[in-house]
């Protein structure tokens, strides 16, 4: 029997909209791991290149926004709230409210399309912390199931993908390469979850509905002591790589990431970027699903099979559907973070 559900909650990461907010930000997004208050600071100055204001918070605002209107117009009619990890709207503070509103049991939609621990569990561990804080009261919240082979996610990043080629001149647009991108992580929490599998076929699913059979996919964004090991290769060697091939377009297709967080206009539009006119590559950045008509359908189909108990769940590649409930050992960290 369908479980009856009273509203939906989508767990993003938060992010600051003014210089005041950087540091008290950053400081909840590393509390409990031992990072250098020089490391802090370095990240801080990418912040201060937007005045401090993270793109993530007015883009997570929007896509409530067009799921609340997605829902009105088609159904269910659940009203949508907002909860972040690292900054306001706090989880517990959006729980409570939503127990004010009388909210008995959500659907949470997580904002990453893969398993990882930071992408999932921590955000399960988080929903968890929240609703202690928050105490007997505090609504039961079920999380979606991954979606990064859903045809509501694949769909967008193609013709997202293929608007970007359609950017380069066309005598020279065969010959361009197609670079997917996603956040590194160390080894040690990649191995604990399927995350580099599940990019793997969202890679290949895009390339293969573009036509292209030569695309990588490249991490980047990596953090941490150059002690430890994470996911490779980096997006600034492999453009390297490319020039010295005699590449000369490169379409980057950031498909680890739902919007423009700061590793995008940042890391991606101002390093990589610059690192690729030192090259004499031209880099074209394909946009992120953000608030695409067939991605925010995509959640509300979601929904639907939560809140009707479809049996048909949509997929693409080889993988399947994901289950809605992870395994219990599923993405768990099994050593220290550094």
């Amino acid at each position: 029997m369908p479980v009856r559900y009273d509203a939906v909650l989508l767990v993003s990461f938060g992010g600051p909209e003014g210089m005041d907010d950087v540091m008290p930000f950053l400081a909840n997004v590393v509390r409990g791991r031992n990072v250098p208050p020089e490391r802090l600071q370095q990240t801080a100055a990418h912040y201060a290149h937007f005045g401090g204001k993270s793109p993530l918070p007015a883009q997570s605002r929007a896509l409530v926004a067009a799921l609340e209107q997605e829902l009105a117009g088609h159904g269910p009619r659940l009203p949508v709230y907002l909860g972040n990890r690292n900054w306001h709207p706090f989880l517990a503070d959006t729980l409570r409210r939503m127990a004010k509103d009388g909210i008995e049991r959500a659907l949470a939609f997580f904002t990453s399309a893969y398993g990882s621990y930071s992408g999932c569990r921590q955000y399960l561990e988080n929903i968890e912390a929240a609703r202690e804080e928050v105490g007997a009261h505090a609504p039961a919240v079920d999380k979606l199931r991954a979606f990064y082979n859903h045809p509501g996610f694949v769909e967008p990043l193609v013709e997202l993908v293929g608007a970007a080629f359609e950017r380069i001149d066309e005598p020279r647009r065969a010959a361009a390469r197609l670079v997917f991108t996603a956040h590194s992580l160390p080894r040690a929490l990649a191995a604990a979850s399927h995350y580099e599998a599940e990019l793997g076929e969202t890679a290949g699913l895009v390339a293969e509905r573009l036509g292209r059979t030569a695309f990588a996919l490249v991490y980047q964004s990596r953090s941490g002591p150059p002690s430890q090991p994470w996911l490779e290769p980096d997006i600034a060697p492999h453009l390297r790589a490319l020039a010295s091939e005699g590449v000369k377009d490169v379409v980057v297709a950031p498909i680890g990431f739902l919007s423009d967080h700061m590793e995008i206009v940042y890391d991606l539009d101002l390093d990589a970027r610059a690192r690729a006119v030192e090259l004499g590559l031209n880099l074209v950045r394909a946009a992120t699903v953000g608030t695409h008509p067939r991605f925010v359908r995509m959640i509300r189909e979601l929904v639907e099979e939560r809140v009707f108990g479809a049996a048909l769940r949509p997929s693409l590649g080889a993988r399947g559907p994901a289950p809605d409930e992870c395994a219990p050992g599923c993405c768990v960290v099994t050593r220290p973070r550094a």
